[in-house]
């Protein structure tokens, strides 16, 4: 069982940066690097949305073109976190964001992850 809780969310105006951050804690004997994690947004009345994921040591990372160059995804395995870095923000970045984790490859679709936060709204304002 993975429990995510997400923090860092808020009010930023266009242009400003917010750090989103996800915690991971793990029933005995999981280890929080045999996750694949990812950050996935949901804006009122739309699909969620993927917006970036890592791979279990941090080598690689993919991003949804929205976002690309504006966002950096990053973890730390040892202190079972994995952030969100959002740089140059527009209001069409409004939404839930959430954190997700999932065993197997990389993945963009939201149904292929297991385990997810309950979210942390962030409001860009033009």
């Amino acid at each position: 069982q993975v429990q995510l809780v997400e923090s860092g969310g808020g009010l930023v105006q266009a242009g400003g940066s917010l750090r989103l951050s996800c915690v991971a804690s793990l029933a005995a004997g999981d280890t929080f690097s045999t996750y694949r994690m990812g950050w996935f947004r949901q804006a009122p009345g739309k699909e969620r949305e993927f917006v970036a994921a890592i791979s279990w040591s941090g080598g690689h990372t993919y991003y949804g073109d929205s976002i690309k160059g504006r966002f950096t995804i990053a973890r730390d395995n040892a202190k079972n976190t994995v952030t969100l870095q959002m740089n140059s923000l527009k209001p069409e970045d409004t939404a839930v964001y959430y954190c997700a984790a999932r065993y197997g490859p990389h993945s963009e679709h939201a149904s292929e992850y297991e385990h997810w936060g309950q979210g942390t709204q962030v409001t860009v304002s033009s």
